[in-house]
């Protein structure tokens, strides 16, 4: 079957074969199982390598407490998140859009279904890792999920706390990841030489995921907040997203804004990086191997 070199991930078929392949029993199925499994694995393959780096952002030591839930994460997450920018994209090609948007408003609405899948395991985690009494009392993953599900139920006080600060973080961090890599792709010509061509979109993945961090810190400072632990025992502080950043601002001022930034950069650049090649080289492989 002939492919072209779409700018999505990997090689892409054109509008006469997704015709084809809707023809024939499974088609369009075995597509979607490719960008899925393509996607977990490049989810999994990221949070090992740069979890430590998160952790660095909340405590010094442990640098693996909490990975669990992001592992548990990570598989559905990803893919969710490479899944839903494909469907996307598929979807608003045909609302007339040109090329650079449609990747940028895709990489939005993925981001946003993405954050709706996230949220739980991340306010598991992000409780794993503020625990002070770390090295004493080391509660499973389960365990503290249930604790949070009893004490605050699941809505927003609870198990789905913090989801607007998600959703912003998620849904900014998508469009400016996936629209800037893929028309940034677009642009530099492609290297015949196999390592250079490596280093090629490694290069775009880690401007991409550097620059999508720097813009959509804010929103990552509100969510920490939102869902660790509060000031006072007994009293919420930081409860919506924008009202939580207008406190931050008025009391500790605009940089407070952009703390962790740095280990932040430095997890999510190269972990973007990583992230769209293991996809890009995992789905190429499932599409002719598989």
């Amino acid at each position: 079957m002939a492919t072209t070199r779409g700018p999505g991930s990997g090689p892409q078929l054109s509008p006469a074969h997704w015709v084809k392949m809707s023809r024939k029993p499974g088609g369009l199925l075995q597509e979607a199982s490719h960008q899925i499994t393509a996607g977990g694995s490049a989810g999994l393959v990221e949070i090992c390598l740069m979890h430590p780096l998160d952790v660095v952002k909340t405590r010094w030591f442990g640098f693996y407490k909490g990975i669990l839930p992001p592992i548990m994460a990570e598989t559905p997450k990803r893919a969710v998140k490479f899944f839903t920018f494909e469907q996307y994209k598929k979807l608003l090609g045909h609302a007339s859009l040109s090329p650079g948007l449609t990747f940028a408003v895709a990489g939005l609405g993925s981001g946003l279904t993405e954050a709706v899948v996230v949220n739980p395991f991340e306010v598991v985690k992000v409780s794993l890792q503020a625990n002070r009494n770390a090295f004493t009392e080391q509660p499973s993953t389960f365990v503290q999920a249930w604790r949070i599900i009893t004490a605050d139920g699941l809505g927003f006080r609870g198990l789905n706390k913090g989801l607007t600060a998600t959703l912003g973080r998620h849904g900014v961090f998508n469009m400016v990841y996936f629209g800037f890599y893929f028309n940034v792709k677009n642009i530099i010509p492609v290297n015949e030489e196999p390592t250079l061509e490596f280093l090629r979109k490694f290069g775009i993945g880690l401007v991409s995921g550097t620059i999508a961090s720097m813009i959509n810190i804010p929103f990552d400072v509100a969510k920490s907040r939102i869902q660790g632990p509060q000031p006072e025992p007994g009293k919420i502080k930081y409860r919506t997203c924008f009202k939580t950043m207008a406190t931050v601002y008025k009391e500790e001022g605009f940089l407070a804004l952009y703390k962790g930034l740095v280990p932040k950069i430095m997890r999510l650049g190269p972990g973007g990086a990583v992230m769209l090649l293991v996809y890009e080289y995992a789905y190429a492989w499932l599409q002719e191997n598989w």
